[in-house]
């Protein structure tokens, strides 16, 4: 039943990261101490629809909530944003949008935050604003770029600055002959 209602909730991430089993869950003062929250905030956000538990949810009064390890993941994740000094109504809408969007591999997802907003890096080159309803954001990845000269250069012509060979005019270089003839005198 936990799990019907986490497909109408949508899960976060629909990729298999974790190789336990889908009916093995964990206790709320388990999944707290593992995410660094509160009871209290595992509460309210199960409560508020922001993370459910998706092995077993509450059916009333001293049902146990029972959390995947997915489910403790994301907590944790919610934890470092707002440690980042992103709002919970920020997290709320970035977490909306990663549901949305979804993943194939969730292991390749980097999420950065600036402060103000939550970005997706799924890749050198592709960095989504989370909050801006999944707006693109130009990312440069200078490592690639880097490599990307360096591939270039090699196939090109150099010099060293120590050459003194350089500072002589060729014969085949009639122009610069005439400016250093020029400048002797």
């Amino acid at each position: 039943m936990a799990l019907e209602s986490a497909d109408e909730q949508g899960l976060l991430f629909t990729d298999d990261v974790s190789p336990l089993p889908s009916d093995v869950g964990y206790r709320g003062p388990t999944a707290c101490n593992a995410a660094g929250i509160t009871y209290r905030q595992l509460d309210y956000w199960a409560r508020t629809g922001l993370i459910e538990p998706t092995v077993r949810g509450a059916k009333g009064s001293g049902s146990q909530r029972l959390y995947s390890f997915r489910d403790i993941l994301i907590l944790k994740v919610i934890k470092r944003l707002l440690d980042a000094g992103i709002s919970l109504q920020q997290i709320r809408t970035a977490v909306s949008h990663l549901r949305e969007r979804g993943t194939d591999d969730l292991t390749r997802v980097t999420l950065m935050s600036d402060g103000a907003s939550v970005y997706e890096c799924t890749s050198n080159d592709e960095v989504i604003d989370l909050l801006q309803g999944g707006q693109g954001v130009f990312g440069i990845a200078i490592g690639g770029v880097w490599r990307e000269i360096e591939g270039t250069l090699a196939a090109l012509p150099s010099e060293r600055a120590n050459d003194t060979a350089a500072e002589t005019p060729s014969a085949s270089d009639e122009l610069a002959a005439r400016r250093q003839a020029r400048r002797i005198g």
